[in-house]
């Protein structure tokens, strides 16, 4: 009997970590940004999921808060892209919104991310199946509207870690 051959290695299966969060206003989600900043640096991927009005703006608001960027950090929808430079010596943050963009991979080259990837942190909102070949290491976020929830502010986030870059980065130490 032969001995079937064995898988590809596939770092995003073994090289994981997730964190799972309950957030209860905006203002816990933009603080979710602040503490996330913490954590993050140059050549960081950052996907964001959810529906929309989940939070995922608020979120990178507080990520441009806490990385210190210039610029008020809003939603890219019009302009697909905007660049956010450190008033530090930190990364710039790239705010990426994918939404309008189609499928095709051209439409993510144009916007030459691959180039901005190693010097800068850059956020991508809507960016399933569009910018994971950028790298295997990143970090995807999920957010989700609780049910039954009559607020409407309450959110449950996902985040989950990528890489070995994200298998020992202190995600758990969001939740404390």
């Amino acid at each position: 009997m032969e001995r079937p051959a064995a898988a590809p290695y596939d770092p995003a299966e073994h090289d994981r970590a997730e964190t799972r969060l309950t957030i209860t206003s905006p203002e816990q989600m933009r603080e979710l940004g602040r503490r996330l900043a913490k954590l993050l640096r140059a050549g960081d991927l950052v996907m964001l999921s959810g529906e929309l009005g989940a939070g995922k703006t608020t979120l990178t608001r507080g990520l441009g808060e806490g990385l210190g960027v210039r610029g008020a950090v809003t939603s890219p929808t019009f302009v697909i892209a905007r660049v956010h430079p450190s008033l530090g010596d930190g990364p710039p943050l790239v705010h990426v919104d994918a939404y309008r963009l189609g499928g095709g991979l051209d439409e993510m080259e144009d916007l030459d991310l691959d180039v901005s990837l190693s010097d800068s942190v850059i956020v991508v909102e809507w960016g399933e199946g569009k910018v994971e070949e950028l790298t295997d290491d990143r970090l995807q976020l999920v957010i989700h509207r609780a049910v039954g929830d009559t607020t409407d502010e309450v959110r449950h986030v996902t985040l989950t870690g990528l890489g070995a870059r994200w298998a020992e980065a202190g995600l758990e130490t969001l939740t404390a």
